[in-house]
C-alpha cells in the first residue's frame, strides 16, 4: 500500500530532509552531476543506480527536480531487501531513465534512515521536485511495484518533474543496463509458480506452492519466508484499513481483530506495534489464544527476517511470558 498524494496535493510535509540540502559542499562519489537542464530535458547522471548517502543527498534532491527518484533504504541483514532490489533494478531499467534509484544503506547512513522514518526495512519512498512522498514498506510483487512507478511519474509530471535521466553511454537504452545488472538465480519450480501467483493477487494458489515445497524440503528457509509472507497478504486481502482499525477498537478482547490490526501494523511498517499489540494480549488469553498469538509471532518473524534487530528483544518477552 503505498502513501502516494491525490492529484494536486501540495508534497511538503511528507517527511523532513531540510537538514540534508546542501550537506555537501562538493558532490561525493557516486552523486549525481548536477542538472542544469530543463525539467523536461535530458539530465546527465553516472547511472540510473545511485548510491544514496548522508553525504551526497542534496545532489539526488537537486536531480529530483529534473527526474523522479526512487530511494530504496536497505541493509545487508534484511532478508526481504533482498528480494526487492533486485525488482527495483530490473524496473529502473524498464523505465528507460525516466526514473533514478537511490540505494540507501541504512547501517552507514543514520540521518537518512531517520530523515525517511524507516521503522522497517526495506523502505521504498519517492522524491519529486525535491520533495519525499512515502511509497510502501516491505517486500512486494513487481506487478505492484511497477503500478507504484506510473503514479510516480503520474504525481511527477503535475508538479513538472518529467525530465530524463542519461548516463555516459548516451542513449541510456533500457537493455544496456539491464545487462549490467547481477543476474537473478533462477527460481526452484514451486516458488516461481508462487511468485506468479502473487503478482495476479491468487494467495491460495501461492500458499499451496509453498507449502509443498516445504513438504519435500522442511528445510527450505525461502518457502518458509514466502509462506509467512504470503499469508500475510491473503490474511489482509480485500480488507481496508478503516474497516480492520474499527473491528480492533470495537472489540479490544477479540483475538482475531487483534491479530489483524497487528498484521495490518507490521504490513505498514509499524513492526514493534504489532508485536507489542500481540505480546500486550498474551497473558490475558486461554492455552490455545497464547498459542495462536505465539504462532503468529514467530510467523511474523519470517516477514521481517529473522535478522531483523527488532526480532530477538521480541523472542525474549515471548519467552518470558511462555515460562
Amino acid at each position: 500500500m503505498t502513501n502516494l498524494p491525490p492529484s494536486g496535493v501540495n508534497l511538503r510535509g511528507a517527511v523532513d530532509l531540510s537538514s540534508l540540502v546542501n550537506r555537501a559542499a562538493a558532490p561525493a562519489p557516486g552523486a549525481p552531476a548536477a542538472p542544469g537542464a530543463a525539467a523536461g530535458g535530458p539530465v546527465p547522471v553516472p547511472s540510473l543506480v545511485l548510491e544514496g548517502t548522508d553525504a551526497n543527498f542534496g545532489e539526488v534532491l537537486e536531480l529530483s527536480m529534473t527526474v523522479p527518484v526512487i530511494v530504496d533504504l536497505w541493509a545487508e541483514w534484511c532478508g526481504p531487501c533482498k528480494q526487492l532490489t533486485p525488482v527495483l533494478e530490473k524496473l529502473i531499467a524498464e523505465f528507460d531513465g525516466r526514473i533514478v534509484l537511490a540505494k540507501v544503506d541504512v547501517d552507514s547512513n543514520p540521518q537518512l534512515s531517520q530523515a525517511f522514518a524507516a521503522q522497517s526495512i526495506p523502505t521504498v519512498a519517492a522524491v519529486v521536485g525535491g520533495q519525499p512522498v512515502q511509497l510502501f514498506s516491505g517486500a512486494i510483487p513487481e506487478a505492484q511495484v511497477r503500478e507504484v512507478f506510473e503514479r510516480v511519474l503520474e504525481l511527477a509530471a503535475q508538479h513538472g518533474v518529467t525530465g530524463t535521466a542519461q548516463t555516459p553511454a548516451g542513449d541510456d537504452a533500457p537493455d544496456e543496463v539491464a545487462a549490467a545488472l547481477p543476474a537473478e538465480p533462477e527460481l526452484p519450480p514451486h516458488h516461481r509458480e508462487a511468485f506468479e501467483a502473487i503478482e495476479r493477487g491468487d494467495y491460495d494458489v501461492a500458499i499451496s506452492e509453498y507449502s509443498t515445497a516445504l513438504a519435500k524440503d522442511p528445510r527450505d528457509q525461502m518457502a518458509v519466508a514466502g509462506l509467512a509472507q504470503v499469508r500475510l497478504l491473503a490474511r489482509l486481502q480485500g480488507k481496508s484499513i478503516a474497516e480492520i482499525r474499527s473491528a480492533a477498537a470495537a472489540g479490544p478482547d477479540e483475538l482475531d481483530a487483534q491479530l489483524l490490526v497487528a498484521d495490518l501494523d507490521l504490513s505498514g511498517g509499524h513492526v514493534e506495534d504489532a508485536f507489542d499489540r500481540l505480546l500486550t494480549l498474551f497473558p490475558a488469553q486461554d492455552a490455545a489464544g497464547k498459542n495462536t498469538i505465539r504462532e503468529r509471532i514467530l510467523e511474523l518473524f519470517q516477514v521481517v527476517g529473522l535478522e531483523d534487530p527488532r526480532v530477538p528483544p521480541t523472542r525474549s518477552r515471548l519467552t518470558a511470558l511462555l515460562y
